[in-house]
């Protein structure tokens, strides 16, 4: 399970479902670089280990979006932290207080 959160691909998915629910592509889209391939297997290991929810709507095409469990939310809590801070830390603004310091 720590192989999975910790992986390039793990965290970027836990980071974009942090605030809502995506669909497949929604995440797809939102996390650059990643396949469809390997975001089909980070989403299933995500789910098996019980950090993702997927849940199907019976439609035509069926509708799949994926969110955190409350166990994935307690997980994300530290990640959304650090990568807010390794945000601020890179914006343009922090890069000019740096430079002036």
């Amino acid at each position: 399970m720590v192989d999975h959160v910790t992986s390039r691909w793990g965290i970027w998915v836990l980071i974009a479902l942090r605030r809502n629910d995506l669909r497949f592509y929604e995440l797809r889209e939102s996390i650059q670089g990643i396949s469809e391939k390997m975001l089909a297997q980070t989403l299933r290991a995500l789910v098996q280990d019980g950090l993702v929810r997927r849940e199907v709507e019976p439609t035509t095409p069926p509708q799949v979006t994926y969110g955190l469990t409350a166990f994935g939310g307690d997980v994300c809590e530290p990640l959304t932290e650090l990568f807010d801070r390794i945000t601020r830390q890179l914006s343009p603004h922090s890069a000019e207080q740096r430079g002036s310091g």
